[in-house]
């Protein structure tokens, strides 16, 4: 099996790079050799690489930036993944791309299944809704993978801010009213790669058929709740972590005004990934006690 990575960089490509191994050679790029803000051009090295499988784990995640760079956010997250369909189809190549929970307005009391009502209330948002609905118009073997909360110990991501802030100040004000599951990066790219295996085996035996998954860790929280845990871990696991902080405050979310509006509750049910790849997912808090292990 011959793969295509774009976005090997990133949090969750960084990690993929590295699971997909076992699956076969892996062509992974990076964004210089790669660029997604120029559609077109991706054409070619689709067609010169001719891979078995597409897995873009590239993206235009800066979720507050977009709202001044809707157009950039739609031509990457949206155009270019259509493009990749499109020479997905004329191979015959399964195409693995990620999408995300802020696809919902987060008014959901209860987690968001695949085929509920999208409604997304930010421009990021709408650019990964309109990606996935390319990706479905190509009629390429696909697997779309909505995930949220990322984080690793690697690139710009809430763990690593909060450190960071917990190392320079001794109170931190975090917003408790937003709720999701935060989903480590290797946990991402480790399912992606035993999907893909299964995948892979029914499309060799003509079984195989495209579908949207939700792919988080297991459980929730607030962005608050998430930092109680970063540094109640972070102490416990490396005693040599100068933390300053000594008091977090829980705040609403319209204490802390940002450029782009966020959903209130975008937690992902992933029970039909678990059923259908049997799997188990580990809770965000089990995941992030491996995740904070390797920091030290």
């Amino acid at each position: 099996m011959k793969i295509l990575l774009f976005g090997k960089n990133g949090q969750v490509g960084w990690e993929l790079n590295r699971t997909l191994l076992p699956l076969g050679q892996v062509v992974a790029l990076n964004r210089k050799s790669a660029d997604l803000s120029d559609p077109e051009s991706l054409r070619n090295i689709v067609r010169e690489i001719k891979p078995d499988v597409i897995v873009n784990a590239a993206a235009y995640t800066a979720v507050d930036l977009a709202e001044k760079e809707e157009e950039l956010s739609i031509t990457i997250n949206a155009l270019s993944p259509g493009v990749l369909a499109e020479e997905a189809k004329t191979l015959n190549a399964l195409l693995v791309h990620y999408s995300t929970d802020y696809v919902f307005d987060g008014a959901k009391m209860s987690p968001y299944l695949e085929g509920d009502t999208t409604a997304p209330i930010n421009a990021y948002g709408r650019s990964k809704l309109a990606g996935e609905e390319a990706i479905r118009a190509s009629d390429c073997d696909h697997l779309i993978l909505r995930t949220s909360w990322v984080y690793s110990v690697r690139g710009h991501n809430f763990l690593r801010s909060i450190l960071r802030l917990a190392s320079e100040r001794e109170e931190l004000s975090i917003v408790n009213d937003q709720l999701g599951s935060p989903t480590w990066a290797r946990l991402i790219a480790e399912t992606t790669s035993h999907i893909l295996r299964a995948s892979h085996d029914e499309r060799t035996a003509g079984r195989f058929v495209s579908d949207l998954y939700n792919l988080t860790s297991a459980g929730s929280t607030s962005w608050f709740g998430f930092s109680q845990k970063i540094i109640e871990l972070a102490r416990h696991t490396d005693k040599s972590l100068q933390l300053r902080v000594k008091k977090l405050n829980p705040i609403p979310t319209s204490d802390y005004p940002t450029p782009a509006s966020r959903p209130m509750r975008t937690v992902l049910s992933t029970e039909k990934l678990s059923i259908k790849f049997n799997l188990k997912m580990p809770t965000w808090d089990e995941s992030l006690r491996l995740c904070i292990e390797d920091l030290s």
